[in-house]
């Protein structure tokens, strides 16, 4: 996998954390290169765990995905992800596509120069249905060199459920409390099963063994925040008795890689 620009041998680590007791509620280890198909699963299996109805996750840019987002919002999971900025234009000096506004209500894209950028076809591409936008005045535009180096113009594409992640930055900008929340939440308990614990590395290899690896290790640092929350008497107690513990949910999950 890539880390700092390099390759190394790793796998990948996901946990959710509860922001209330930051205790590791969910956690899987895959082979997975990117964290883009990861978000819905586990924030799924940390919802059930819980035993809620809802809950809101916050997740870093890695996770920024549509799919994903909309397969969270019909599982009663709300997300918080912060769009990664990776368009192509923005190293060139160009307008992107954050310099359009999209006007839900006569379905065009303005520019920044006020021309309107009409729907002119749809298609699939790579499982997403997409919709093109065009306009003529590109031609005769005084910032064509701004905007496009494509001789046919500039050409907008949205996806169809796109208004989805507009809702969701609308929610980002609208609490920077809890986005920084998930820096404390998620990237923690890494630095403490690394440094604290001295668990920076497997020692087994394949997937099955560095799962329960993992798991091992989850268990451990859970055990210390438990002994941390309630102590140790209290802790033996409830393990003694069989009693089953229970969280406060009105706080939401952070995941982290």
């Amino acid at each position: 996998m890539l880390a700092s620009q390099r390759t190394v041998v790793a796998y990948n680590v996901q946990i959710a954390v509860d922001a209330k007791h930051k205790l590791i509620v969910e956690h899987e280890v895959t082979n997975a290169v990117t964290d883009q198909d990861q978000l819905s699963p586990i924030a799924g299996r940390a919802k059930q765990i819980l035993g809620v109805e809802e809950v809101d996750v916050v997740a870093d840019q890695g996770y920024y995905d549509g799919h994903e987002v909309k397969q969270c919002l019909g599982a009663g999971i709300t997300p918080y992800i912060a769009k990664p900025h990776t368009s192509a234009n923005q190293h060139r000096g160009l307008y992107t596509k954050d310099d359009f506004t999209y006007d839900a209500a006569h379905d065009v894209y303005r520019c920044p120069q006020g021309a309107e950028l009409e729907f002119r076809f749809d298609t699939v591409e790579l499982g997403r249905h997409i919709r093109y936008y065009k306009t003529a005045a590109c031609h005769t535009c005084q910032a064509r060199s701004r905007c496009t180096t494509n001789k046919e113009g500039r050409r907008i594409t949205r996806w169809v459920d796109e208004h989805l992640l507009e809702e969701m930055a609308q929610r980002v900008a609208a609490n920077p409390a809890l986005m920084k929340l998930r820096k404390q939440l998620a990237e923690h308990p890494f630095g403490t099963i690394k440094r604290g614990m001295t668990q920076g590395y497997f020692l087994l290899r394949r997937l099955v063994k560095v799962r329960g690896e993992m798991s091992l290790t989850i268990l451990a640092y859970n055990l210390k925040r438990v002994m941390t929350i309630l102590g140790v008497e209290k802790m033996m107690a409830a393990v003694t008795s069989g009693q089953k513990g229970s969280l406060d949910l009105g706080e939401p999950i952070a995941l982290a890689s």
